[in-house]
């Protein structure tokens, strides 16, 4: 049966070169795969996903308003499609999340999504949130924070590495811009409890 995967981490987990080496193993087998990625990250390239160790792949452009059940019931019409892999599957929007659902569900085409569970500020990206809702499975990929703990949060720096608790949510960027911590340094980082002011 056809399920809907939701594959979370904090920054520098491996998420994009884990999804690369899942498509690889099914194109290995002759089995077709779709790569759809985030238009708002090019750091890469546009429609690239590349992992830090230097392997990467072209894939399709997802933007905002987009409806991913057409485009890969299109693509699928063009040749029987095995798995659907999104990469920075916080950027979806709720809508996207549930039309991923439907690729599943209706074209019985498993969907894997690899994306940031949080923001900087620790709050949910809203296609994670919805991910984190509907979908089927949901599997979290580790990293360390400096300390050896467990990393689940992010932090975003300035220009001169002060943390910044504030700005938009959206601001693409990689190890200049941000650091993954566990949440006891990460609250030690920016001083203060999201919502709750400073620390006490």
């Amino acid at each position: 049966m056809a399920k809907l995967y939701f594959s979370y981490a904090a920054m520098n987990a491996g998420k994009s070169t884990i999804l690369l080496q899942a498509s690889h193993n099914y194109r290995e087998r002759g089995m077709r795969t779709l790569l759809l990625t985030a238009a708002l990250d090019d750091r890469a390239g546009t429609g690239v996903i590349a992992s830090r160790i230097g392997v990467c792949e072209q894939a399709l452009l997802f933007r905002e308003g987009d409806d991913l059940y057409g485009t890969i019931l299109d693509a699928h019409a063009e040749g029987h499609l095995h798995c659907i892999f999104i990469d920075e599957a916080q950027f979806l929007t709720p809508d996207q999340v549930w039309q991923l659902a439907r690729v599943a569900d209706r074209l019985k085409i498993p969907v894997m999504c690899y994306g940031l569970r949080t923001d900087f500020q620790g709050k949910l990206f809203p296609g994670s949130a919805e991910l984190l809702a509907i979908a089927d499975s949901l599997r979290e990929i580790r990293t360390i924070c400096a300390c050896g703990a467990k990393a689940t949060m992010v932090v975003r720096q300035g220009p001169d590495g002060t943390p910044l608790v504030e700005g938009r949510q959206v601001d693409i960027g990689g190890n200049d811009k941000y650091i993954s911590l566990c949440r006891a340094h990460w609250e030690e980082k920016v001083g203060r409890w999201p919502g709750k002011g400073t620390r006490q």
